[in-house]
C-alpha cells in the first residue's frame, strides 16, 4: 500500500518549529535559514490544506490542527532516531550533567567509572551548582538537584529519598551508640533548620533545656569532609556517604532516621531523543533504585 507522505524536509522543518514554537530556533537546530523553515512550513500547509501555525505577539504558535499533528509527528521522528541509533554497535556522544555539589562529589564521581566501562564512547561532562535546576541556563542535558519536602518541579524524576542518619568518623565513635549518647558528642549540621531536634524527637530522647544546635557554618560537601576528619557527628542522607562508609571513613551511629526531601533528575527539552542521554538517565535511575522509597516513614 502506497503511503501518503509529505516531503521529509518539510516535516522536519515543521516538527522543529513546532517543538520550539519558533522558526528562528528551528533554523538554528537544523542548520538552515529562517526563510527555508518558513518556505517548508508554508508548502506543507498548502499540501495538507490546513493552517499549522498562527501569528503570535512574539513569533508564531501552533494552531489546534498543528498541535494535533505535532503530537503524532514528533514520536515518529523519535522512533526513526532510535532505530538509526540502534544500528550503531557502540553509542557515542557527549552528555553534560549539572549536579548538586554533594551528590556530584560523594555519589556520582565515585561511580562514573562504572558508566564509562559500560559505554566507553560516551563522554560525561560534569559540573556542580547549588542553584535550582535550569537546564537551559546551564546548557546541560541532565540536572540533578535536591528538592525539599512538599516542593514540586514539573518533569523532575526522583532518584533518591534516602533516610538521614547520624554518621561520624571511627575516631569519634567506632560503631552504633544509644541515641541519648549522641548528646555527649559534638553535633554538626549542614543546613539552617532543626534537623537534630527532629532526629532526637524521633529517637524518643528528651532534650535538655540548654540544648542548642551548632550554628550552621558550611556547605553540605564541606560538612561531610569535616565529619570524615573527626570533627563531629553529622546528620546526612545515607546514599551520599555510602562510598565513605564502604571505605571505613564514616560509620552510622544509629538505626533511627528520617527523610527530608530527595535528589531528583531533570532533562533538558529534547535531550532524551539522544541515545547517550537515555543511557545515562537509565543507568542513573538503576544505580539509585535502592535509595528510592515508595512508602512513607513508618
Amino acid at each position: 500500500m502506497r503511503r501518503s507522505l509529505p516531503p521529509l524536509n518539510a516535516l522536519r522543518a515543521f516538527e522543529a518549529a513546532g517543538r520550539h514554537q519558533s522558526f528562528s530556533r528551528a533554523a538554528d537546530e537544523l542548520g538552515v535559514s529562517h526563510s527555508s523553515i518558513s518556505r517548508h512550513v508554508r508548502g506543507l500547509e498548502d499540501r495538507l490544506g490546513v493552517q499549522l501555525f498562527q501569528e503570535a505577539s512574539r513569533g508564531v504558535r501552533l494552531s489546534p490542527d498543528g498541535a494535533a499533528y505535532l503530537a503524532q509527528v514528533s514520536p515518529a521522528f523519535d522512533l526513526i532516531g532510535e532505530a538509526t541509533e540502534g544500528l550503531a554497535e557502540a553509542p557515542a556522544g557527549t552528555v553534560s550533567v549539572n549536579s548538586e555539589p554533594l551528590f556530584a562529589t560523594k555519589w556520582l564521581v565515585p561511580r562514573l567509572a562504572g558508566f564509562s566501562a559500560l559505554h566507553p564512547g560516551i563522554d560525561v561532562r560534569l559540573e556542580a551548582s547549588r542553584h535550582l535546576a535550569d537546564v537551559a541556563r546551564y546548557e546541560a542535558d541532565v540536572a540533578i538537584r535536591f528538592i525539599p519536602p512538599n516542593a514540586s518541579y514539573p518533569g523532575a524524576a526522583l532518584l533518591s529519598d534516602a533516610m538521614l542518619y547520624p554518621f561520624a568518623a571511627p575516631t569519634v565513635a567506632p560503631g552504633p551508640v544509644a541515641p541519648e549518647a549522641l548528646l555527649d558528642l559534638p553535633l554538626m549540621r549542614d543546613r539552617t533548620n532543626g534537623t537534630w531536634r527532629a532526629w532526637f524527637a524521633r529517637a524518643g530522647v528528651p532534650l535538655p533545656q540548654d540544648f542548642a544546635e551548632e550554628v550552621w557554618r558550611m556547605s553540605s560537601a564541606l560538612a561531610v569532609e569535616a565529619a570524615i576528619a573527626g570533627q563531629g557527628v553529622l546528620l546526612v542522607s545515607e546514599e551520599v556517604v555510602s562510598h565513605e562508609v564502604a571505605l571505613g571513613r564514616l560509620v552510622r551511629l544509629s538505626d533511627v532516621g528520617f527523610r527530608e526531601g530527595g535528589y531528583h533528575m531533570l532533562l533538558a527539552e529534547g535531550a532524551a531523543r539522544r541515545k547517550p542521554v537515555r543511557l545515562f538517565r537509565d543507568w542513573l535511575r538503576a544505580r539509585t533504585a535502592r535509595w528510592r522509597h515508595d512508602q512513607p516513614d513508618g
